[in-house]
């Protein structure tokens, strides 16, 4: 079994390139769900569902978020009534938030739904939110603290972020089904997701660390960095203003006592010495995704890269 943890547009074509490469039922993933929140009384969970739209193959190929091909004929009744429309859902969408809902406030975990709705859709993977237990990432900006979606979504990224918080964090527990997967995984792959708002909270979640301690397999990570910059999303700006490098060597250090390799893109490779040198073996191959077969040769390269750091620890012994 590997285990992927994940978030955001970038873990789910990580995950979709894992799930691609494996046989079917070799893959779990743990995705972050710190970014959930409330909307027109409906729980709405980002990433969770990203990654099951992407696992399903129906997510939207542009945005890499959403539903392919859906219609936004709901927004556009809320709208008649003066409403503002800061965050974008179309119709399919609407239904898994119904149902979702629904099935929460009947009393089924977040973990139980999750189970129920990827299995409708077919996806082979497992997919397991971080916690059962809720927890909101909150973010420190100039304009003061902002709730993740109205930061992230709601002002465009627009902030300085100058601290995060993970509200809630010291009461949640680790899904005991997360951490049974990462205790008996053959590797760990870290997607190339935000360390700070999408692997930050995953890793934070009590008792998660000490799994991945436990780990058997080597943990192996996919830097978000390339050429000095994110590909989507905040992780560049993130880094800068909390004092963090913003490239590959500035992810190895985020994450050299956690893992054994980091695979960084061939634009970087002039620092994979120095990336060695705090204790990371290093891949050097060409990160950046795009189509199905992209994302599957990019896993199967990370897959490879974990199997030797496995043969590596074993003739260690």
């Amino acid at each position: 079994m590997i285990v992927a943890l994940a978030g955001g547009v970038g873990g789910a074509k990580m995950a979709q390139g894992l799930q691609a490469a494996l046989p079917p039922g070799g893959l779990t993933v743990i995705v972050n769900t710190a970014d959930d929140f409330d909307l027109y009384g409906l729980r709405i969970s980002p990433d969770l569902d990203t990654v099951m739209y992407t696992l399903a193959g129906i997510a939207d190929p542009v945005n890499g978020w959403g539903v392919a091909g859906d219609t936004r004929n709901t927004l556009d009744a809320i709208a008649r009534y003066e409403q503002d429309l800061w965050f974008l859902l179309g119709d399919q969408d609407f239904a898994t938030h119904v149902l979702r809902t629904e099935w929460l406030r009947a009393g089924k975990p977040l973990s139980a739904v999750t189970e129920q709705l990827a299995a409708a859709l077919g996806i082979p993977s497992a997919i397991l939110p971080m916690s059962d237990d809720r927890v909101a990432t909150l973010v420190d900006t100039p304009a003061g603290r902002l709730e993740f979606q109205d930061y992230f979504v709601g002002r465009r990224q627009s902030d300085d972020v100058l601290g995060v918080a993970f509200a809630g964090i010291e009461h949640a527990t680790a899904l005991p089904a997360a951490v049974s997967a990462i205790e008996g995984a053959e590797a760990v792959i870290i997607a190339p997701s935000n360390p700070i708002v999408s692997i930050g909270p995953i890793l934070e979640t009590p008792g998660m660390r000490a799994a991945l301690v436990a780990t058997p397999g080597p943990i192996v990570a996919v830097s978000p960095i390339v050429g000095g910059r994110a590909l989507k999303g905040p992780a560049a700006q993130m880094l800068a203003t909390l004092g963090h490098e913003v490239s590959a060597l500035g992810m190895a250090r985020l994450y050299a006592d956690l893992i054994d390799g980091l695979v960084i893109d061939a634009i970087d490779r002039d620092m994979q010495a120095a990336i060695e040198a705090l204790g990371p073996r290093v891949l050097v191959t060409q990160t950046v995704m795009g189509g199905e077969d992209d994302r599957r040769r990019l896993a199967s390269e990370v897959l490879d890269f974990a199997g030797a750091l496995a043969a590596r620890r074993t003739a260690a012994r």
